[in-house]
């Protein structure tokens, strides 16, 4: 694991160095200014691990956060306890307090070291996304009560869906109807767009059903359904664009 100190007192640097090297933390660099560490990290790639004092000889080194973008988890090394708030809005492991012992700083690297480890157990992004792209399961049948029995109805016997009396009801091809609980809005989401459309408030038609579509006033369509015998279908004029990318 590589990681940056940046301290400004040098015998202060070369103790956490050592102390460092035996818990099998590499140190890539020591610096010790603000600004030499603004310089430092507009230059190379953000370590692993940085070990931050708070007060350099320049300023607070709160400072380099806001001058550079540095990705990395800070352990504080500082002697001062009144900006451990401050630190922790950064992306902070540990706040350490002078004189550090070896306990400490190893328990700090091990909390460090157990988050990451936790981090790269997580699923992939990318597999997440994929997950959570997977083709979307939508109705095959409908299980409907039919006086003491129950009746199975593929989706591919379905001609429409309609609202009547404030009831839902589903149409077959062979002109049955059976009522159905729940509304066309919870039914909606349900069925498959490619097959399935919502032509108005009160209708959603299979595509394979359709038999007619005829031009109608104020731009609507009227459309025509094999075996409905029920009332007249308008598509409604702000659907009708839609509808006739639908068809395509």
């Amino acid at each position: 694991m590589n990681s940056v100190v940046i301290e400004d007192e040098k015998p202060a640097a070369r103790r956490l160095q050592r102390m460092l090297e035996k818990i099998d933390v590499q140190v890539q660099v020591v610096l010790h200014t603000v600004e030499e560490a603004i310089a430092w990290f507009s230059t190379h790639p953000s370590p692993e691990l940085i070990f931050l004092d708070i007060q350099l000889s320049d300023g607070l080194s709160f400072g380099i956060f806001e001058e550079v973008k540095v990705s990395s988890p800070v352990i504080f090394t500082t002697a001062y306890d009144e900006y451990a708030l401050q630190a922790f809005k950064l992306n902070s492991v540990d706040y350490l307090l002078k004189p550090i012992d070896d306990e400490e700083l190893e328990a700090a690297v091990s909390k460090f070291r157990s988050r990451r480890a936790a981090e790269n157990e997580m699923p992939d992004l990318h597999l997440l996304k994929s997950l959570l792209n997977l083709p979307k399961e939508y109705r095959k049948r409908f299980t409907i009560p039919v006086g003491q029995h129950l009746k199975l109805l593929s989706i591919d016997e379905v001609c429409c869906f309609y609202s009547e009396n404030k009831g839902t009801y589903l149409y077959t091809l062979d002109g049955r109807s059976y009522l159905l609980d729940g509304s066309l809005d919870k039914l909606e989401p349900e069925l498959d767009p490619a097959s399935f459309f919502r032509v108005n408030r009160k209708f959603i038609v299979h595509l394979k059903c359709l038999q007619d579509i005829i031009t109608y006033s104020n731009q609507r369509l009227e459309i025509k359904l094999e075996a409905f015998k029920g009332e007249q279908i308008i598509v409604s004029r702000e659907r009708v664009k839609e509808f006739k990318e639908w068809l395509n």
